[in-house]
This record gives C-alpha cells, structure tokens and sequence, in this order.
C-alpha cells in the first residue's frame, strides 16, 4: 500500500470524530499462523500478501512493539480532535450524509410497526437487555400461524455484533421488510413459509452502535460499553465471547484491546440472550451473522486450522460457494484469515449443529469505505444478498439435501 494511500486513510479516520492519537500500522505475517499471532492481540483490519494493517490505539501498539519487534511498521499516525463549538454532543445520530442508517429507536419502531402492519405472520420477541439496559428487539416471521412455530426449521438472522458494523443492521432489518412483504404478495412463497420460521435480530449491540455515532460523529468502536473491573477500558468484543473454545487463540485477555474476549465465556448480558434464544429453539437449524467488511462467506472452524469433520464440510462449502455465486462474495473456512475463538458460528455449529455462516459485507476494502462505506451501500449490499438468504432458506429444514 503506498504511503500517500496511508495518508488518505489517517486523514478519513481523523475525520470521524476521535479525541485521541490512533496508528495506522503494519506487521509482516507471511500466513495463517503468523496473521492469528497478530490476531491475539489486536483486529486485524486487512490482509495482503506478506503482510497485515490494523488501526490501534496507543496500549495496542505497545504490545505490538513488544511482540513484533523487526516486524511491525508504524505507517502514520493521526492526532484527532473534535471540533470546538459542536453542538451535537448528546445527540444519537449519524452524520448528515449517513441518516438512511438506523439509530437504535429507529430499529426498534421499524420492528413494532412491521409487527403491527402484518399481524397474522410477524411478532417481535426479545432476547433481553443490553449492558445499559436497551432491548434486544427482533422479529419472528412465518405463515400459517404461530401455534406450531417450534416444529418449523428456523432460521435465525444476528447484525451487529460490533458497533461500527452499521451496515450490518440494516441488510436484517431490510430483509424483515422483505420477507413480510413476499408472504404477503406472494402465494407461492406464502405456501412455502406455513414449513419455515425466520428469526431476525438486526441490533445485537445496540449501546456501541450508539456511541459510535454520539455526536454524530463516528468513532471506530467495535466492542459493547461494559465498564470493566479494575480497568479505565470499556467494552468487550462479543464475538469472543462465546463458550466454545473460548480464549484459545485470537483473542485478548487485556481490557484494551479490540478483541478483548471478556472475564468468562458469555459475561455478556448480548450473548447470554443469544444463548438462552437459541437453547430454547431448537428449530434453528441454520444461522447467519452479519459483520463488516471484505465480502466473505466464512464458515466453521474459525477456532482450529482443522476442517470441520465428514459430510459437514461437504455442507458448508456447497452451501459458501453457491451463495457466492450470488454476491460474489469470497467463500473460505474462517480459520484460513488466522484463528479466533469464541466466536458465534463456531459455537451455533459446535455446540448446537446449527449450519452458521458468517458474511463480511461490502466493501472489499478500507478505500471502499471500510466500516463506513455510506449510505449509498445500502440497497445494492441488500439486493446482492437477497438469493444467498433465500437459498439457505430453502435448505433450512435439511442442509445435507445440498449434496443430492
């Protein structure tokens, strides 16, 4: 990447609103095992040949320093500062440019009144409270009644694990709209949805979505706002803070990080809900959890370099690979980036059997825009990603029916 790109980038992020000196920087790692070293300390924001880049704050880059000494490069650096006479200091919105993107009321009226204008076929449902006691607010949609919605295969929708991933809100959110609409206008679809139930929770961490664009100015925060004990570091990653093989790799156990996994698998009051939603439906039979960004399709493991075991794989590559085909999106075990653990679909698959992919969204890089590629991202992430839910839809009620 060349300098004067390097620059660029700095200038964007110093743009966003932050209050305090952040690097741009790069380490070599020539593969898999040298890029999850990286990843236990820090989020690793690209990969190219030879190398990665991550943004970090000041106690990241001391441990980097520490850990990768000949190895790492500090690119830049930028001192931000918010700007004198900002009237919006409280206020929850995005930046002007961006309004399209929901704040939390917004998702929260959005689900209610889709609940309202479709009665017969969508329900909210919530999963519990946030750290700052926020619902968890998602829908449930199905055709025929709800009388017998757990023998229906379910599939099940989660955006936002992380805050600065808005655009993972709003492809669930939208595809609620959908699917409500479809069962309604379509009766052929209709017909199909009396044997299928979506779940769909589009604002997991709907307190780091709020801080991030406090404000209205975007800060580049990715965990929840827990408070932790004996430390001045807020937040815990919630997609390392799931229990199986938690803290075995590509996560930290330092409060500053980005990937800080928590004090104990399912600390969090987010994942305690996932978990207690999905233990009392055992319907699920298949799972996707929105993130951004690189345009992925990952599936388990991402906590072993293994494979997952027999038929299975055969599953989720048929599956990844014929989603592609739709988004274009890059299909790959998740561990082929570098190992993290703790995470959510490795725990819906290990724990559950619950075939779980996970799609990184557009853009493909930071200069697409990275976590915030605008407004104009919205409708043609969801018109790409219609068909891959469709088709995981369709196999919901038995994934292995791909291999015939």
């Amino acid at each position: 990447m060349k300098r004067l790109s390097m620059i660029l980038f700095l200038m964007f992020l110093g743009n966003l609103g932050f209050s305090k000196t952040i690097y741009l920087v790069k380490v070599k790692a020539a593969n898999k095992f040298e890029r999850t070293k990286v990843a236990n300390l820090v989020h690793i924001d690209r990969i190219k040949k030879g190398y990665v880049t991550a943004v970090v704050n000041k106690a990241e880059l001391k441990r980097l320093k520490k850990k990768f000494q000949g190895k790492l490069k500090v690119v830049d650096s930028y001192q931000t500062k918010n700007k004198k006479g900002h009237v919006h200091e409280n206020e929850y919105e995005f930046p002007k440019k961006d309004v399209k993107f929901h704040t939390f009321d917004e998702v929260i009226t959005s689900l209610r009144k889709l609940a309202k204008d479709h009665p017969k076929t969508v329900k909210t449902f919530n999963i519990g409270k946030s750290i700052e006691n926020r619902d968890l607010l998602g829908v449930k949609i199905t055709a025929g009644g709800f009388a017998d919605e757990m023998k229906k295969p379910a599939m099940f929708l989660v955006g936002t694990h992380h805050a600065r991933e808005h655009l993972s809100t709003e492809i669930p959110l939208l595809l609620s709209k959908y699917y409500a609409d479809k069962i309604k206008n379509d009766s052929k679809f209709a017909n199909f949805m009396k044997n299928r139930v979506i779940y769909i929770l589009p604002l997991l961490n709907p307190d780091g979505a709020l801080h991030d664009i406090k404000g209205r100015k975007y800060k580049m925060w990715r965990k929840n706002r827990r408070q932790n004990e004996g430390s001045q570091y807020v937040g815990v990653d919630l997609n390392r803070n799931y229990d199986f093989r938690w803290g075995q790799g590509g996560s930290s156990t330092n409060p500053s990080s980005d990937v800080y996994m928590g004090k104990a698998p399912f600390s969090e009051p987010e994942t305690q809900g996932i978990k207690r939603f999905v233990e009392n439906h055992k319907n699920i039979k298949t799972m996707i959890s929105f993130h951004t960004y690189s345009e992925l399709i990952l599936y388990p493991w991402g906590g072993t370099y293994d494979p997952v075991p027999g038929q299975e794989l055969k599953v989720f590559k048929k599956m990844a690979e014929t989603m592609a085909k739709w988004n274009n999106y890059k299909p790959q075990q998740s561990s082929d980036l570098y190992v993290a653990t703790g995470d959510t679909c490795d725990w819906a698959y290990g724990v559950h059997n619950i075939f779980c992919f996970t799609f990184e969204l557009t853009p493909s890089s930071m200069f697409g825009g990275g976590f915030y590629p605008g407004a104009k991202a919205i409708d043609p992430t969801f018109e790409e990603n219609k068909k891959p839910v469709n088709y995981l839809l369709k196999y919901t009620d038995d994934p292995y029916k791909v291999l015939k």
